[in-house]
């Protein structure tokens, strides 16, 4: 049975706001992983879902890129991705998001964009 790898780091930037970092796979077998540590982030904080070490995307991957930003929205907060690599960011362009889900080079910038007066 082949191993599906993906790691997911939560951690609160020094101005406030949530990043995950996500590396590897985000697929039909590790997508409810991030769903569970999205569930478990402070609504009231901006979520960063840092992209540049995931090497693989799938539609189940995408669906949660997008319970995030419903999530966020809901809060009444904000949702930014950041180093959207090659293959991700083709996959988001493909399917439209690209055009919901604003998309930063580095943290800091999505952080800066995302707080209040940023």
């Amino acid at each position: 049975m082949p191993e599906y790898d993906l790691t997911i780091e939560v951690r609160t930037h020094p101005v406030g706001a949530t990043v995950v970092v996500l590396a590897g796979e985000l697929d039909h077998h590790t997508a409810p992983r991030l769903h569970r540590a999205v569930e478990r982030t402070a609504e009231s904080l901006p979520l960063v879902l840092d992209l540049a070490l995931l090497g693989f995307c799938d539609s189940l991957g995408v669906a949660e890129l997008l319970f995030a930003f419903r999530r966020a929205r809901e809060a009444g907060t904000s949702l930014a991705l950041v180093g959207t690599g090659a293959d991700v960011g083709r996959l988001l362009t493909m399917t439209g998001v690209d055009r919901l889900l604003p998309r930063y080079d580095t943290v800091d910038a999505a952080v800066g964009a995302l707080r209040p007066g940023g």
